[in-house]
């Protein structure tokens, strides 16, 4: 005896509609994976690229790729907020007489080079238009442009803040017043530049003692 119930059967049109649909569905959210993975591997590559030994640095500290990518990926915005500038010719011979007075002054007190190493470097970074606040910001900047400096820079900076409680001794401190050197010529845009008027052939010969005799 017959229910009384009637069955409605979809037309063959609107069942293959209904396949398709769900078929476009399931390949945009494929696609869409795809790319996302695609443009976090592009991401991670390009700070890898630039960051060099510093993402590897950063990542052992976080312990976190995603959180080490999102910090460097935040030093980049604010290095591009900066207003950064080159110095002109009299300011580049002007720090780098500066500086070979301070390696000439290694030779007889290089305790005093290293705090005027780590002066000059501040001052320099205010010049090129640096901020200049605590010491971790001043290297997270640096970092964007020279991530392979920045390495000598912290590593100074660790051996002068342990020579102000007398726990160096003077081969550290030579290595400081090197590590400090490196630095100095990338802010002087790659090298230097053509002496001034005021700066003595002394300085360069006294200078060249601190690679060899400290």
């Amino acid at each position: 005896m017959s229910s009384g119930v009637i069955r409605v059967t979809p037309p063959m049109n609107t069942t293959w509609l209904i396949v398709v649909i769900i078929l476009a569905v399931v390949a945009l959210a494929v696609i869409a994976t795809v790319a996302y993975l695609t443009s976090r591997r592009r991401h991670r590559e390009h700070l890898r690229e630039r960051f060099g030994p510093e993402y590897e640095r950063t990542l052992a500290e976080t312990g976190d790729r995603r959180a080490t990518e999102a910090q460097l990926a935040a030093r980049e915005k604010r290095h591009r907020q900066l207003d950064l500038r080159d110095l002109d010719d009299h300011e580049r011979a002007h720090f780098h007489d500066r500086w070979l007075r301070v390696q000439g002054d290694f030779v007889d007190d290089p305790d005093r080079a290293v705090e005027r190493a780590d002066a000059l470097v501040a001052e320099l970074m205010t010049a090129r238009g640096y901020p200049v606040g605590d010491f971790e910001r001043r290297a997270e900047d640096i970092s964007v442009e020279h991530p392979d400096v920045v390495q000598h820079y912290r590593a100074a900076q660790q051996i002068s803040a342990a020579n102000a409680h007398g726990r160096v001794d003077t081969e550290e401190l030579r290595r400081a017043v090197t590590s400090y050197r490196s630095l100095v010529e990338a802010l002087l845009d790659g090298g230097p530049p053509q002496r001034s008027d005021d700066s003595s052939p002394d300085n360069q010969t006294r200078a060249d003692t601190t690679e060899t005799h400290p």
